[in-house]
């Protein structure tokens, strides 16, 4: 293929994920520059055998999806999103919920009246797992003395979306919190929306690439928006796959360039920004928090040089040298940042996705937005934060050549 330095191509797995590169002056195996983002966010997921009724409540069976407060998803208002494959390979996409003629749906909790037991229990126990059913319907079917309520759901169904119960078993649907994202505070200097972990960064990763467009780059500009970053980057559209790998090999192959060497080469010289989000100072909660080495909102991109828990278990630990390149990269833009680690010693700790891709040997550091309410329903991020990330991800593609 006739592939020139400027041009743009694109690869999607399995509709989860996706690599988009910029080609670049340089041979490829000169390395690339990464900016890496997940996509995936907690949530709630719906079981395959799901649906049961429960004195005339239709339910959805449910699993929570990555690391949640259970009792924060309760009594709220939540939307359904995904996908019923049929048997013939019939995609039926289901969005209810965020629309404002929607209906919406909700997990119960106990009223305060009778829960004096329940709020003697632990944060952990509060809400169990598997009393985080979905209530999706009350009215029964006429005529019909058994599981009234669940028939009348199925024929909604069958008539809205043309699909039978037993077509759950290959279904994907995701409950997550219906509404829009909002500007938050009297200044509407922030947003509070669901999924800014990463969306935020996959967003901002993504733009940045879009925004380089009008200028040919020294070495490919490349970003990568992955699925299952929050059960472990597992599976054929996790991190942990070869799928990243193998594009780049189909792209070398495509402009000439490769060998199993060359790829070899070009994944150890590359640089990569793992975009993610870091944890906002919260004064509410300030002993979690070493101040010194917090994160702000307000105060610019975050740069984490390490993640982890403990001892740094299970960290990418960037290099120093590393480190200064990016400091001089953001320096020498403008890019206002600021740098973090993940709450107090021994407090708790996190992952991303950089430790996977620092098994290329190339170098990678955690950088992105910093967010308050990580992981719950609603998370909250500066916008001034999320415009200068976005700044300096578009240096980093620019400029990087470490």
């Amino acid at each position: 293929a006739d592939i020139q330095p400027g041009d743009k191509i694109y690869a999607v797995n399995m509709n989860k994920c996706l690599v988009m590169y910029q080609i670049g002056k340089k041979p490829m195996k000169d390395g690339m520059n990464i900016l890496g983002a997940h996509i995936d966010s907690p949530r709630i997921d719906v079981k395959q055998n799901p649906l049961y009724e429960d004195s005339n409540i239709a339910y959805l069976d449910t699993h929570y999806y990555g690391g949640v407060k259970k009792y924060q998803w309760v009594a709220i208002p939540l939307a359904l999103h995904g996908v019923v494959v049929k048997k013939d390979g019939t995609t039926v996409e289901v969005n209810v919920g965020d629309n404002e003629d929607d209906p919406v749906f909700f997990i119960s909790d106990l009223l305060i009246h009778l829960a004096g037991e329940q709020m003697d229990k632990k944060a952990s126990k509060v809400i169990e797992g598997e009393a985080m059913d979905l209530i999706i319907g009350n009215i029964p079917v006429k005529d019909k003395d058994k599981d009234a309520v669940t028939a009348g759901v199925l024929k909604i169904l069958k008539d809205t979306y043309d699909f039978e119960e037993e077509d759950f078993l290959s279904a994907e649907l995701e409950i997550v919190p219906a509404g829009k994202a909002r500007e938050a505070g009297l200044d509407r200097s922030m947003i509070l929306a669901y999924g800014q972990d990463d969306r935020v960064c996959a967003y901002t990763s993504a733009r940045a690439v879009l925004e380089v467009g009008g200028t040919i780059t020294d070495r490919t500009a490349c970003c990568i928006l992955v699925d299952k970053e929050e059960i472990g980057s597992v599976g054929a559209t996790g991190m942990q796959s070869r799928f990243f790998e193998n594009m780049t090999a189909e792209l070398m192959e495509l402009m000439g360039e490769y060998s199993e060497l060359n790829l070899r080469r070009c994944l150890t010289n590359s640089a990569m920004l793992s975009s993610d989000v870091s944890a906002g100072y919260d004064p509410a909660y300030a002993s979690c928090f070493e101040k010194k080495n917090s994160a702000f909102l307000g105060n610019g991109m975050v740069f984490n040089k390490f993640t982890g828990s403990r001892g740094k278990s299970g960290s990418n630990d960037a290099n120093a040298e590393y480190v200064a390149h990016i400091r001089d990269i953001m320096d020498s833009s403008d890019v206002v940042f600021q740098t973090a680690e993940l709450g107090k010693v021994d407090v708790g700790g996190g992952g991303t996705i950089a430790y996977i891709m620092a098994l290329y040997g190339m170098n990678v550091i955690d950088c992105g937005v910093a967010v308050l309410n990580m992981h719950a329903p609603w998370e909250a991020t500066s916008k001034a934060d999320v415009y200068e990330t976005m700044r300096g991800y578009v240096a980093f593609l620019e400029k990087a050549s470490f």
